[in-house]
């Protein structure tokens, strides 16, 4: 979800008050997926690496979490959305664990389309978690083999994604969902993420339909030449 922080410099404006746009923009992007029929959908919300922005930048991302379970959360399980959140919680305060903890349990049993939310995360850190879980648990080196990793990641529970999308008109995935976009389709606009609506929805998708996913293999019929 990236251009927070310019859109808010467009209108002479503290970035805070593009992290605050963006939520607002979340809530409806997410209602609007559910409206398409997409059941799982994760954001980007924090990443390990965020940690180096300034001080009050951090600070004030972290009070807004805040605010956002107040303002949305509600609403959000009303319509239901599932909560989950993913990443490393050690670093993050009491309270912000204990709001995270609110949202996952009110909206437990909510099915319309689950919404991931990663918070310091990164996906490094997600396969250095899992093999860290599978030294702990003993299980010989010749058994972790790629389907036991994926059981040990932060979004085992969910399937890989198919559609990756990134606002903002960076062309890279820094470091996010570095093991499951293993076969994700990208779509890239240059839309800052406050403005972005139910029409680059429909963009984005109509692009993935349009898409001839493989998955590493060959098309029917298709011939490879020797040595490839």
């Amino acid at each position: 979800m990236d251009g927070n922080g310019r859109w808010a410099r467009q209108r002479y404006m503290p970035r805070f008050f593009g992290h605050k746009q963006g939520v607002d923009t979340l809530v409806r992007t997410v209602n609007a997926f559910a409206e398409r029929g997409v059941e799982f959908l994760t954001v980007y919300a924090f990443s390990s690496e965020n940690w180096k922005r300034p001080t009050e930048e951090v600070s004030g991302l972290m009070s807004l979490v805040l605010v956002a379970v107040t303002k949305y959360l509600q609403k959000l399980a009303n319509d239901g959305v599932r909560i989950r959140i993913v990443g490393d919680r050690d670093a993050v305060s009491d309270k912000l664990r204990a709001a995270w903890e609110q949202a996952e349990t009110l909206t437990a049993n909510n099915r319309r389309i689950t919404l991931s939310v990663a918070f310091n995360y990164g996906g490094r850190w997600d396969m250095v978690q899992a093999c860290r879980r599978a030294i702990a648990e003993g299980v010989p080196a010749e058994q972790v083999d790629e389907a036991y990793l994926s059981s040990r990641m932060a979004l085992a529970y969910a399937p890989d994604p198919d559609l990756f999308i990134r606002t903002g008109g960076e062309m890279r995935v820094s470091n996010f969902l570095l093991w499951q976009a293993a076969y994700s389709e990208f779509f890239f606009t240059d839309r800052l993420w406050p403005d972005f609506g139910e029409a680059d929805i429909d963009a984005a998708l109509a692009a993935f339909a349009q898409r001839d996913r493989r998955f590493g293999g060959i098309r029917p019929n298709e011939v490879v030449p020797e040595g490839t």
